[in-house]
C-alpha cells in the first residue's frame, strides 16, 4: 500500500494529539500505519516544542490499547473461520493479511503464553496481531490490556526517543528517509534482544525444574 506513508506524512503536518491516538488505533487493528512514521515525527516535533513529548506517548499508547481492544474482541466473539476468511479476503489482502500472517501469531502466543502479549507488541510481523490470539484464547482482559498497555508503552517510548534523537541531527525534510533507516535498525535490535530474554526464561524454567526432579 504505497499511498499509506505519503497519507500520513500529510496528516501529521497538522499533527495534534487526537490524530496521534487516531493513526495508533489504527496501527494497531489490521491497518498497515506504520507506528515509526506516527510517534517518532510527533516527538521530532516534541523536541522542537509544538507538542508534549509525554502527552505524545500517552496518546500513542491509548490509541494503541484501542486498537488492540478491537482486535481482542474480534477474536473472542467472532473466532477464528471467520478472522481467517476476513484475512483471506481481497479487503484484508488490502490490509496485508493473509492466513498464514495470523497462523503466525496465534502460534508465537501459544508457544509463549500470556506475556507474548508483552513482547508480541515488539516483533515486526506479528505486533498489530497479537492481539487477535489473545482474543481467541479468551484471555482476560484486564490482563491483556495491561500487558499491552506495557508492551506498547515501550515500544512507543523507543520510537519517540529516536524522534527526539532525530531532530538534533536531522532536518525535517530528510526525516522520512531517515525514519526508514533507522526503524529497521530498531525493529531487528529489539527483535533480537525479545529472542534472548525468550531464551533466558526457558532456560532458566528448565533449570529450576531439573533442581525441582532432583530434590
Amino acid at each position: 500500500m504505497d499511498w499509506i506513508e505519503p497519507l500520513i506524512t500529510s496528516f501529521l503536518e497538522n499533527m495534534n494529539y487526537p490524530l496521534i491516538f487516531f493513526l495508533m488505533m489504527l496501527e494497531s487493528t489490521v491497518v498497515p500505519v506504520p507506528s515509526e512514521l506516527v510517534v517518532s515525527p510527533a516527538a521530532y516535533h516534541a523536541a522542537g516544542g509544538e507538542l508534549d513529548m509525554t502527552l505524545v506517548i500517552l496518546f500513542s499508547t491509548l490509541g494503541a490499547d484501542l486498537g488492540a481492544s478491537i482486535n481482542y474482541v474480534a477474536g473472542y466473539y467472532l473466532g477464528r473461520p471467520i478472522i481467517y476468511k476476513f484475512a483471506n479476503s481481497h479487503l484484508g489482502r488490502l490490509c496485508l493479511l493473509n492466513q498464514q500472517k495470523v497462523e503466525k501469531s496465534e502460534k508465537y502466543f501459544y508457544d509463549h503464553g500470556m506475556l507474548a502479549t508483552i513482547t508480541g507488541r515488539l516483533i515486526p510481523g506479528i505486533r498489530h496481531l497479537i492481539s487477535i490470539p489473545a482474543g481467541l484464547a479468551k484471555m482476560n482482559y484486564w490482563k491483556f490490556l495491561l500487558y499491552t498497555t506495557i508492551g506498547a508503552g515501550i515500544w512507543n517510548c523507543i520510537l519517540a526517543a529516536l524522534g527526539w534523537y532525530l531532530h538534533t541531527i536531522v532536518p525535517e525534510d530528510q526525516l522520512h528517509d531517515k525514519l526508514i533507516e533507522y526503524g529497521d535498525y530498531i525493529k531487528w535490535g529489539i527483535l533480537t534482544l525479545v529472542i534472548i530474554g525468550i531464551a533466558y526464561f526457558v532456560i532458566k524454567k528448565l533449570i529450576e525444574r531439573r533442581k525441582a526432579g532432583n530434590i
